[in-house]
């Protein structure tokens, strides 16, 4: 995998060509990863109308399938979702994009952690709109 050359007293590695299309391919992978994460975070400003609220509604129509009621609360938790499962596929594909040498990844780790973070943030948010630090429009007044 890697070849450890020794120089001096010191060790620096290098890789070697079979190890480049593995590293190559995970690269691109994280990249991947990354960029879907990206369009499906929060910190996309144009994603909704374009992914988010498209997978909402789905999801709240597959809900609505078994109960008509359950539409818009699926869709809200469908949207919530999709935020959340974007945050996670950017810090998996970031790690995977910008690590150095491959280690041992502990999954369970990363999905808390993401989960954690992506809740914090929606929660962090929730509290800016409720102390009015954030201004939301409103779409339903008849003003």
């Amino acid at each position: 995998m890697l070849n450890i050359e020794k120089v001096g007293t010191k060790q620096t590695p290098q890789t070697t060509i079979k190890d480049l299309p593995k590293t190559f391919l995970q690269k691109l992978r994280g990249g991947f990863f990354l960029v879907i994460g990206y369009l499906l975070s929060p910190l996309c400003w144009w994603n909704d109308l374009v992914f988010n609220l498209p997978i909402a509604y789905f999801f709240g129509y597959i809900c609505s399938l078994f109960a008509p009621k359950l539409f818009m609360p699926c869709a809200i938790i469908g949207y919530w979702l999709s935020n959340i499962v974007g945050i996670i596929l950017m810090q998996a594909g970031a790690i995977e994009f910008f690590q150095k040498q491959p280690q041992e990844r502990n999954i369970k780790k990363e999905l808390l952690t993401g989960l954690v973070s992506s809740t914090v943030y929606t929660l962090i948010i929730l509290l800016l709109i409720q102390f009015k630090i954030l201004d939301t429009p409103n779409f339903f007044s008849n003003s």
